[in-house]
């Protein structure tokens, strides 16, 4: 199993960015597809932005697409999360997940696709 671990969450104005990072650790990263998800208090957790194991495609959530690009390194088994324009509606606790898959081209998109998760990061954007 992999191990997760976020960073980069914090409390940022309207308009401003954020980079949150995900680093894992526990078994081969190049196995898994990696998302990023969100849960906002008495809200149910949602998709954000997810990438394929390759890196190759990727897939957004409508509320962050052209605001929020994903990335990851599969040298240094990180993925990123670069969250610019901020609008006060995305505060929540954004989580990393991870998917193992066969494909190396498929981007999951919802949570029952992922098996790991990291214990998530505190975003808190002020209007």
């Amino acid at each position: 199993q992999v191990q997760l671990v976020e960073s980069g969450g914090g409390l940022v104005q309207a308009g401003g960015s954020l980079s949150l990072s995900c680093a894992a650790s526990g078994s081969t990263f190049s196995n898994y597809a990696m998302g990023w998800f969100r849960q906002a208090p008495g809200k149910e957790r949602e998709f954000v932005a997810a990438i394929s194991r390759s890196g190759g495609s990727k897939h957004y959530a409508d509320s962050v697409k052209g605001r929020f690009p994903i990335s990851r390194d599969n040298a240094k088994n990180t993925v990123n999360l670069q969250m610019n324009s901020l609008k006060p509606e995305d505060t929540a606790v954004y989580y990393c997940a991870a998917g193992r898959t066969g494909s190396l081209s498929y981007v999951p998109a919802v949570v029952r696709e992922y098996d790991q998760w990291g214990q998530g990061t505190q975003v808190t954007v002020s209007s």
